[in-house]
């Protein structure tokens, strides 16, 4: 199974700002004092820049344009609903925030197979939503596809037992822990996996000190060290400003990125930035409303395409 991809959907906003349904329990989105409308503009230029800078580099980045109509202000992170594998399937998954459900649109599968990818099966997990249950997708699920392995922090936005049945239907064994975030003097579950965590082919980039079970704890670095990964740890500030939500990518003629936004890059030690830098290069952009709205960075705005081509 192949762990890196040359093609990346991105959804652009219509209808940007901070959704006040996921605001519950994101405790990294903060409002901004500017109207809605100000708040879209800056998020589709943040966007495009962005966008311009993946396909400067030669990776393939197909653009769904998004519509006003399904008020989804969370359509930019398509990750979190859809996930693509390389044996054709795709997964849809349920959403905690009602209005994000909106963003699961067949336009979005349309524009994969018109690139000439085939989806050749649907696994739909979305009914789980009527029970009050969920896992948002590769938010809540990351995988290492090489090794067949698969990472879940349990959340109100990560079911146990949900995920335990992706795993078996897709072959993945099962690393489950809980990850926390220091809160208004709380320790509250990080709501997303992929905030605290991004595997790359050879090395793993995460947070350690938010795990606070120590059995737990071990048991992630046990595991990641037993698929070869070198462990980048990050400090829960360096978290804080989205280290931990990065992808690696490649270009057409195979030379491997790890995309990340300016925040992220900049809270970086130059150390962490040299481990990075003896498996790929960096590119990094400005998408700093994106993160203080959305509460989500570069790896939630990307859905990888697995699929086989036609």
């Amino acid at each position: 199974m192949k762990h890196i991809t040359d093609t990346v959907v991105m959804v652009r906003p219509a209808a940007f700002r901070m959704n006040e349904q996921t605001a519950v329990n994101n405790y990294f989105q903060e409002d901004i004092d500017i109207k809605n409308e100000q708040i879209n503009l800056k998020a589709q230029h943040e966007f495009d820049t962005f966008v311009s800078k993946l396909k400067a580099a030669g990776i393939n980045v197909l653009v769904l344009q998004d519509t006003k109509e399904n008020d989804t202000p969370d359509s930019i992170f398509p990750n979190n609903w859809v996930s693509t594998h390389d044996n054709g399937d795709l997964a849809i998954y349920p959403m905690y925030a009602k209005n994000r459900r909106n963003e699961r649109r067949e336009e979005f599968f349309q524009l994969i197979e018109d690139a000439g990818f085939v989806i050749s099966n649907i696994v739909d997990y979305t009914d789980a939503e009527d029970e009050g249950v969920f896992l948002e997708g590769t938010g809540s699920i990351v995988l290492d596809r090489a090794n067949e392995k698969a990472y879940c922090a349990l959340s109100p936005r990560a079911d146990e037992e949900l995920f335990v049945e992706f795993c078996e239907d897709f072959g993945y064994f099962p690393v489950i822990f809980t990850a926390y975030q220091s809160h208004e003097g709380k320790r509250l579950p990080i709501y997303h996996t992929n905030v605290m965590m991004c595997i790359a082919d050879k090395f793993c980039i995460i947070c350690l000190q938010s795990i606070d079970n120590k059995k737990e704890r071990g048991n992630v670095m046990d595991h990641l060290r037993e698929s070869g990964k070198e462990i980048i740890s990050i400090s829960e500030k360096q978290m804080e400003h989205f280290a931990g939500n990065m992808l690696q990518v490649k270009n057409k003629e195979g030379k491997k990125y790890l995309v990340m936004s300016a925040a992220a890059h900049k809270s970086l030690e130059d150390s962490q930035v040299a481990a990075i830098r003896k498996y790929c290069e960096i590119i990094s952009s400005d998408i700093s409303t994106i993160e203080t709205c959305g509460g989500g960075s570069a790896r939630c705005m990307m859905a990888e395409v697995f699929l086989p081509r036609a």
